[in-house]
């Protein structure tokens, strides 16, 4: 096995520079630690153009390696040819890897675990992983940032903000205030001095704000839930469900409303070029009985969708839903709630994108 690695893939690995015979050589292999002989097997593979993750690395290995490759000088062809050996048969001896820490793990099994359990591993394995907590931050949801932008200084938010993806730190500061998201963009000019050092502190405070936070049993906000169910809702019911919550409580029903997506929502909520594509993933039928329904129930809704398909469908339609007689009141509701199922179904899959509701 060593013969065969030393005439073949040696010469491969070293692009040509040792021969097929350098054991006649009389040169002694160096006698190297484990963190050199890390630190060669990444400059060798660094230097063919593999990619290998450093950066994934806690700083303070980041930093030991970088020290230990500057360190090491010229290496001589029997001592990487060594290196090399021991580095391909602790290869071949492998049979199975397991994750190195609590983190993999959770994202091995995420498919396979139960939401419960998942979140309180998820929770174990933050609390576990002190040496990147950069990584733990920017791999948390908009939701469990969203709070830090409110609660942290303007300085420590644009540190916050410029370790983010270019997207979720969009997402971020998109949704806030105008006047914060002015004072955030402003103080970003602030991080062009600050020390990597700050930073790393930066982030093992945030890090720890995160882990003191509870982590909600649902991922969706209360109102978002509540609008959800109403969404199913006949009309009639979810119009006095919503009254009770404003009596109740008004900021609730409010968050409420903003979340509820119905028929009488179409013009506000859906682009017009955006109808067609609609119309089509709607059976003809149920689409004239929510257009008849909708003649009385939402009749803005209803002239909003023929508007804007093509004029031959619409006037057919528009006839088609006159000529027929009144729908009964669960079954106007029941066809009115498949296109608005249709119209939930094509955001999910990314073909469409809703308006923001209004306030």
């Amino acid at each position: 096995m060593q013969d065969t690695f030393a005439t073949d893939h040696s010469s491969i690995v070293l692009e040509g520079e040792i021969d097929s015979d350098f054991r006649m050589v009389d040169v002694t292999p160096r006698q190297l630690s484990k963190k050199q002989k890390a630190a060669v097997i990444v400059r060798l593979l660094l230097g063919h153009g593999v990619s290998l993750g450093v950066s994934k690395l806690p700083a303070e290995d980041q930093n030991t390696l970088a020290h230990t490759i500057a360190a090491l000088g010229n290496i001589d062809k029997a001592t990487l040819a060594k290196v090399v050996q021991e580095f391909t048969g602790q290869i071949d001896n492998l049979a199975l890897s397991f994750p190195r820490d609590l983190s993999e793990t959770v994202e091995l099994l995420e498919p396979y675990l139960a939401p419960g359990a998942l979140g309180k591993l998820r929770a174990a394995a933050e609390r576990s992983d002190t040496s990147d907590p950069w990584g733990r931050i920017s791999r948390q949801p908009v939701e469990r940032l969203r709070p830090l932008l409110a609660s942290e200084s303007a300085e420590v938010c644009s540190v916050l903000l410029s370790k983010l993806g270019v997207a979720k730190a969009a997402e971020l500061l998109g949704e806030l205030p105008a006047d914060r998201s002015d004072i955030l963009a402003h103080s970003m000019a602030l991080t062009e001095t600050i020390t990597p050092d700050l930073v790393d502190r930066i982030g093992v405070h945030l890090a720890g704000v995160l882990d003191s936070a509870p982590i909600n049993a649902f991922e969706k906000a209360a109102a978002e839930r509540v609008g959800a169910i109403l969404n199913a809702t006949p009309q009639e019911a979810r119009d006095r469900m919503l009254e009770g919550l404003q009596a109740r409580d008004e900021p609730f029903a409010a968050e409420v409303r903003k979340s509820i997506f119905a028929f009488p929502h179409i013009p506000t909520r859906v682009e017009p070029a955006d109808v067609p594509l609609i119309m089509r993933k709607v059976d003809g039928e149920t689409a004239v009985t929510a257009l008849a329904a909708g003649k009385s129930a939402a009749p803005l809704t209803v002239e909003f969708l023929l508007e804007n398909m093509s004029k031959r469908l619409a006037e057919q339609m528009r006839d088609d839903a006159e000529a027929r007689s009144a729908p009964k009141p669960e079954e106007g509701e029941a066809a009115m709630a498949e296109v608005i199922a249709a119209i939930r179904e094509l955001e999910a899959d990314s073909e469409i994108s809703l308006l923001p509701p209004g306030e």
